[in-house]
């Protein structure tokens, strides 16, 4: 069972801290907002709609007005050099309280992180200038600076037109990951490999046996004696000074293989076959892995290349280890974990990065995969759809919230309004074009004069369906009988046999139940994801 977390990742690193007393995690990559204090904003298939924005705010990384005093007098009794530094960086005119803040708030969440690591395992940040100097200090406090184990610098793509828009400084193009083991004498890591440039094969894989496989050759003489390495072989001595390199015994093998290659004159080298090279070891200079390829990208400004967190997870972790990530977003960490049969552990503070998750790996696996994967911090049964829906402050997500964007896949109308509005919108394709479908949400009294009311709306809106949401036990024949009235989904005068408005019952979301759209089209309000015929299913975590 992998597991999806809806909540602050603090309060889920403290949970999991308590349920498993034994740190359990083999690799953790975190990509956390930057402090930047720009907005990101997930973003929709958007339609032309007179009372909704087609942008929906998904989170910001101001941490300015963030109350940090007590995380920081937490950390007090946690980590005692941090607790020093943060104090005396609050004290400093020339670093931001914001800047404060979110260091802090950073701190005590790798800290937590840090205990969850086993001692094999490792640890990536994801990061930008913007905190990067500060963020290498609190982890070298944190793991230990004798861990640290490289810088990488990502360059996430090769031109940026900063000069043009005025700017003066260079274009800003690369990331810094800061990579540290849990445990330097113990820490798990596979070498990476990438293929050789065609400039470096051509001139130096230049030889080719009878049959076309192509080698290089190496000295087979040493500057060293290492043994029995002062023969003759085949009546040819090592050059003056020199030893051979193998002993014998070693060469006779090596002649045996075909692996001597003699030059004009006779001398012998040692052949390198190109087909048993892997190629270069990956430094830590990533110009190879640009932005989330096109058929990639989910509307998600920050999201990172499937390809880059393919290299840190295959370096840094086995099939079947545990891989986590606590700001994980639209879930790419989440998807290439999936993808190499890693069990995996997401936490986002906001419901629509943990609904975007589960949309992205149902379309990219199947339906099928809902059943390992465990959501929590969101309604899981009517009984906690009902409390949900009877707090009245909503909490960290409303039930209107939850029922539009989690469970149908749509868009929360921001204006808010009284009865007589909309709460949501989804959109779908059609030969027509582009169609919306309304959606309202009811969790106190409902009767027939909401539908009706709801009927109207959707009509004065000119939406091919209107989705009205509310318990099973709420609903009355009159309401039922309001609702077929309204007759069929018409678009561009084609009748279509799926009715206008369709009542919706929570108890038919939980168990699947989505809207009937023509031509058994898809949601289209979110971008979708590509899809894997590969189907991997990863098991056992927390079984």
């Amino acid at each position: 069972m992998n597991h999806l977390y809806f909540g602050d990742c603090l309060d889920v690193l403290k949970e999991l801290k308590a349920q498993h007393p034994q740190p359990f995690i083999d690799l953790i990559y975190i990509d956390p907002p930057f402090n930047s204090k720009r907005n990101y904003n997930v973003l929709f298939e958007s339609i032309d709609m007179k009372d909704a924005n087609a942008q929906k705010q998904a989170f910001a990384d101001t941490w300015s007005n963030y109350d940090y005093v007590n995380t920081l007098n937490e950390m007090a009794g946690l980590h005692k050099d941090i607790y020093d530094v943060l104090t005396m960086f609050h004290k400093l005119k020339s670093i931001s309280d914001s800047a404060v803040a979110y260091l802090t708030t950073m701190a005590i969440r790798i800290f937590y992180m840090h205990k969850l690591l086993k001692d094999t395992g490792s640890f990536y940040l994801h990061c930008d200038s913007t905190m990067s100097h500060y963020l290498k200090l609190m982890c070298d406090m944190i793991f230990d600076e004798k861990n640290f184990k490289n810088e990488i610098i990502w360059q996430r793509t090769s031109t940026h037109n900063d000069a043009k828009q005025g700017a003066k400084h260079f274009g800003r193009v690369s990331d810094s990951i800061f990579f540290y083991a849990k445990n330097i004498k113990q820490q798990k890591f596979n070498p990476i490999y990438r293929p050789y440039l065609s400039e470096y094969l051509d001139s130096t894989y230049n030889k080719a046996d009878a049959d076309g496989r192509k080698f290089k050759s190496s000295d087979l003489s040493a500057a060293k004696p290492g043994g029995n390495t002062s023969y003759e072989w085949k009546g040819i001595k090592p050059p003056s000074g020199r030893f051979w390199a193998y002993s014998f015994e070693n060469m006779q093998e090596f002649e045996k293989q075909n692996r001597i290659y003699y030059s004009t004159t006779g001398k012998p080298y040692l052949k390198h076959y190109l087909d048993e090279m892997p190629g270069n070891s990956v430094d830590n200079i990533w110009t190879d892995i640009g932005l989330a390829e096109k058929d990639e990208r989910l509307g998600y400004p920050t999201q990172k290349p499937e390809a880059l967190l393919e290299r840190i997870i295959k370096a840094s972790s086995n099939e079947g280890d545990v891989v986590a990530d606590f700001f994980c977003g639209c879930g790419t960490t989440i998807a290439a974990a999936q993808k190499l049969g890693r069990q995996w552990i997401g936490a986002d503070i906001s419901h629509l990065a943990i609904r975007l998750i589960v949309k992205r790996l149902t379309e990219t696996y199947g339906l099928g995969i809902k059943h390992n994967i465990k959501i929590h911090g969101m309604p899981r049964d009517i009984a906690s759809a009902k409390e949900l829906a009877q707090n009245v402050d909503g909490g960290r997500i409303s039930f209107q919230d939850w029922a539009i964007e989690v469970m149908l896949n749509g868009v929360v109308n921001e204006k808010k309004v009284a009865d007589g509005g909309y709460d949501g919108y989804l959109t779908f394709n059609s030969q027509a074009g582009k169609q919306f479908a309304l959606i309202e949400t009811k969790s106190g009294n409902v009767n027939v004069k909401n539908v009706r009311e709801f009927v109207d709306v959707v009509n004065t809106q000119k939406a091919a369906v209107g989705i009205f949401v509310c318990f099973k036990e709420q609903v009355t024949r009159e309401m039922i009988k309001k609702a077929k009235e309204t007759g069929h989904i018409k678009i561009e005068q084609v009748e279509f046999p799926q009715d206008k408005i369709q009542i919706i019952t929570v108890e038919d979301l939980f168990e699947g139940k989505q809207p009937q759209l023509p031509f058994n089209a898809d949601n289209q309000t979110f971008k979708k994801a590509k899809r894997n015929e590969d189907k991997a299913v990863s098991k056992g975590l927390f079984d």
